[in-house]
Order: C-alpha cells, then structure tokens, then sequence
C-alpha cells in the first residue's frame, strides 16, 4: 500500500516552486532544461515505437504460422487501434494534471514487459488481449511529451519544436522496421518482440531519470514570460480544470474540426505502416528486406515532412497551420494514386514513392496536434491532442479492419482507393483552418 501510494505522489504535478528572479540564473537553467526536455522526449518516445511498430514487420510472420486470414489479422489490429484511442485520449486528460516524467516513463515500462510476454502467445484470442493491453499503454506517451513541449516552448515556436520532437516517430519507426525484419528472419518473430522490450525496459528508467515538470516546478517563469510575452489570465493554474476543458475542448469548434480530420490523416497512416510490408510482398514480389527497406524510407522522409511544415507553419504562415496542412493533404492524395502505376519489382521506384508519402503524411500528421494545442492553448493542450489522438486511432482502427476486408475481397487496389479517398477529405477538413492561428499569436478564443 505504501508503495502505492508513492507510485501515485509521484504522478502528481509538481508543485511550483520558489521563484528565481536572476536573470542570468533563469536564462542558464531555461536553456539547459529547454535541450534535456527535447532530447529525453525525442528519444523516450522513438523507444515507444521499438514496442509497436515491431509488430507490422511479424505480421507475415504470424499469420502464416497460425493461418490467420488478413479480416481476422485485421480485427486484432482494429482492437488494439480502439484500446490506444481512447487510451491517448483519456491519457490527454489525466496529462494535464499529471508529472510527465513518472507518467511517460511507467507506461514505457508496462508496454515493454507486456511485449515480452506477447513474444509467448500462440492464439488469436491471446495476441489480440497482449495486443490491446499494450495498446493501453502506448496511448499514454504522447501526453506527457505535449505537456512538456507546450511548457518549455512558446506558441511562435512551438511548431519548429514540435516538429524536432515529431522526429521520434521515424527514427523509432525507422529502426524498429529494419531491426524487426532482421530478427525476424533470422531469429523468428518472437525476437521481434523479446529484443525490444529489453531496451525498453532500460529505456523507461533512463526517461524517470531525465525528465522534469514545469518550468514553475523549477522556479522559472512561464515559457511566455521567458520569450517576451506575458501569460494569459486564463492560463492561471487556480481555474478549476473542469471549467478549462469545458471551455477550451468541448466547446472548442476548431479543435473537434481537427480532430474529425485526424481520422482520415491516419487511415493513410497506418494503412501503410501496418500493411505496407505485406503489400509489397504480394502485391509486388519484394522480399521482407526489401520490404523494410522502402518503408524505412517512409519513415526516415518523414523527419524532413514533419519538420518543414512545422518551419513554414511557424515562419512564413505566422502560426497558421492549415495553408500547410491542407497543401500535404493534396500531394499525399496525388502520390498515394501513383501507387497504382508502379510495376512489380520496381524497388527503387516504390522506395521514391514511399519517401514523397512519409514527407507529405507526417506534416499533417504532426501539424493537426501543434493545431490542435494552439486552439486549446497550453493549460488544455493535452487533452486537445489526445482528442486528436482519438479520432486518429479510431481512423487506423477502422483502416485496419477495412483494409483486411477489402484486399480479401477486392485485391490491393481496394484498399488503395480507400487511402486516396481519405487523403482527400482530410485534406478538405484542414483547408476549413486555413486562418486560423492560436489566440496567443492572435487568434480568436477557444470557441
């Protein structure tokens, strides 16, 4: 019980502490702390990755092992993609009140002993109850890393940083993809699963012992003071947090406008990291090397998409998300139907359009969060994003479960209209924000 208990003082926000008020003192530390949260973030959550994208290499695998259809894979998917939903949502919620610190780095290291024991599985029933406890806990690390991010920079940077930290789904991505299919080929797919988690497991101490709280909980002024301007009375921490959400989500227009295209952001998302590898093997004639060589491409593309967008969004669109949002959108949906021209065995081909479809979906992907934080601003920003989270998870749980039906019954191409459709109505539903920017940079209120 006592443990319990400290487990439960720790995820606690800390509370703030004295001021400093030297100059030089608040500059020295604001700088440090600005470079540690940025990097233990990033890294943090790419070892968040090793723990889940591990699966799309094994899918193969496993269904091929057990004879699995790709409706059955797809349901499993399709239900740990609902549990990571409403996980990240919720999450979002209790991140707000929540020291990111202890709440990023437990759920790394429930996600990785719970991989461990996915490496055991031999049922369908089994792998899709692992597979949703995982998902669980998965949803809880993004959250915190908004919390830190919205705290330590301010909103006319926020995209540029964000776009940094936004790098941690393709380097994590990006290695897990090649590491998972050398293990899986030489070692089984239980490797793919035992291997990761272990650094994992050592990943989630390293994070308990780099992050922090608040810049407050240090004794430094709000990120808006340190950068020149002055925090908003709403931002005061004695606001009830049920009058913030009410305000700054519920009835927030804006936010639930890109929450609805998140969905559709992410059916194209997910649709290629979970179903790429197996695409290109049937429908292309790749090898799963190969396989996980192009769509490391998809990943590694979309450090450079995300930060782009993130640097325009910022510098040449003042704050503005959508002209950028909404201009990937249109590129993505173009480069998804090339998809359609590329013969069999064109490996380099593929691997160039794999890299245009992770620059132009992770600007998006990346942009409808920062979007979503600006609407809310920061005393609500993470709970704003884990709505966004859910309407993405709840679009990659139903692109997972459509996907398996539509190849079973109509071939690849089903699903490959399925994602250019969806490019194009997200694309639609970012245009709508086309002027709309956070009320700090002059913006309307939530609303």
């Amino acid at each position: 019980m006592t443990s319990l208990r400290s487990v439960v003082a720790r995820l606690k926000t800390q509370p703030h502490a004295p001021a400093i008020h030297d100059a030089g003192e608040i500059a020295r530390k604001y700088g440090y702390w600005r470079v540690r949260v940025m990097y233990a973030t990033t890294a943090g959550y790419a070892i968040f990755y090793l723990v889940r994208n591990n699966m799309s290499m094994a899918t193969k695998a496993i269904t091929d092992e057990f004879g699995f259809s790709n409706t059955q894979w797809g349901a499993v998917l399709g239900a740990g993609t609902i549990v990571y939903a409403f996980s990240k949502f919720l999450s979002g919620v209790v991140g707000d009140r929540a020291n990111p610190r202890y709440l990023l780095g437990i759920a790394l290291l429930v996600s990785a002993l719970i991989n461990l024991a996915f490496g055991l599985a031999a049922s369908l029933a089994c792998f899709a109850v692992l597979w949703s406890l995982n998902s669980l806990f998965q949803g809880v690390g993004v959250p915190p890393c908004t919390r830190l991010l919205t705290y330590w920079y301010s909103p006319r940077e926020i995209g540029r940083a964000w776009g940094i930290w936004n790098a941690s789904h393709q380097i994590g991505g990006a290695v897990i993809v090649v590491w998972a299919g050398y293990l899986v080929t030489s070692h089984g797919w239980r490797a793919a699963f035992w291997a990761p988690a272990i650094v994992a497991v050592i990943g989630s101490f390293w994070l308990m012992n780099r992050l922090t709280d608040s810049p407050e909980s240090m004794g430094l002024p709000p990120v808006e003071v340190y950068k020149g301007r002055a925090a908003r009375a709403a931002d005061a921490p004695s606001v009830p947090f049920g009058r913030i959400f009410r305000r700054h989500i519920l009835a927030n227009r804006w936010v639930w406008v890109v929450s609805a295209a998140n969905f559709f952001v992410y059916i194209v998302r997910i649709g290629i990291l979970s179903w790429a590898p197996k695409y290109l093997i049937e429908a292309k004639g790749f090898t799963l090397s190969k396989a996980g060589f192009s769509l490391s491409a998809f990943e590694v593309a979309g450090i450079f998409g995300a930060y782009a967008s993130g640097w325009l969004t910022d510098t040449v669109f003042k704050g503005r998300r959508g002209p950028v949002s909404a201009g990937f959108m249109l590129c993505l949906t173009a480069f998804v139907l090339a998809l359609f021209a590329v013969p069999s065995g064109h490996v380099l081909t593929m691997t160039a359009l794999f890299t245009a479809l992770g620059f132009f979906v992770y600007g998006p992907q990346m942009l409808v969060a920062v979007a979503a934080a600006d609407f809310a601003t920061k005393v609500a920003s993470a709970s704003a994003v884990g709505l966004t989270g859910l309407f993405g998870y709840l679009g990659a749980a139903f692109c997972n479960l459509a996907t398996g039906i539509l190849v079973d019954r109509f071939g690849w191409n089903g699903a490959l209209w399925l994602y250019a459709a969806s490019a194009m109505v997200g694309c639609a539903l970012l245009a709508s924000t086309w002027n709309r920017a956070s009320p700090l940079l002059g913006g309307k209120p939530p609303g």
